[in-house]
């Protein structure tokens, strides 16, 4: 299983009036995480945008279990469920220690950056995600 991790304590500016982090900005953790688990398998985005390609999201889930707070020290975990043809899909955990916060996934489909339509995931990310 691939998997990505970061560890994220929560600024300030990423809460509410109630003081919980904003729901809006789990797809954003969602996102570093994205990129960490690209990184800990040895392709980046840069590398992916290099080659002509883009990846942007078509699909988000999250279910919130508790809320995370400012000064929250968090885990976001992305783990690779899927990937083939034009897809990719990523499921996500927030954690606080133990305890789960919030889960979700984040579908995307590979485009050509030039024509916006899609393509199939380049060879080399497929031989990445293979090991």
């Amino acid at each position: 299983m691939q998997q990505g991790t970061l560890q994220y304590r929560v600024p300030y500016a990423d809460t509410d009036q109630m003081g919980f982090v904003y729901y809006g900005n789990y797809l954003t953790y969602f996102e570093r995480a994205r990129n960490e688990l690209m990184r800990a398998n040895g392709f980046t985005y840069k590398e992916l945008e290099a080659l002509g390609v883009g990846l942007p999201v078509i699909e988000a889930n999250a279910k919130y279990h508790r809320p995370a707070k400012y000064d929250d020290e968090l885990t976001i975990c992305a783990t690779l469920e899927e990937i083939g043809g034009v897809r990719l899909k990523v499921a996500c955990q927030v954690k606080r220690g133990d305890e789960l916060l919030t889960e979700g996934w984040t579908r995307h489909c590979f485009i050509d950056l030039k024509t916006g339509r899609p393509v199939r995931a380049p060879e080399q990310l497929l031989e990445v995600f293979s090991n």
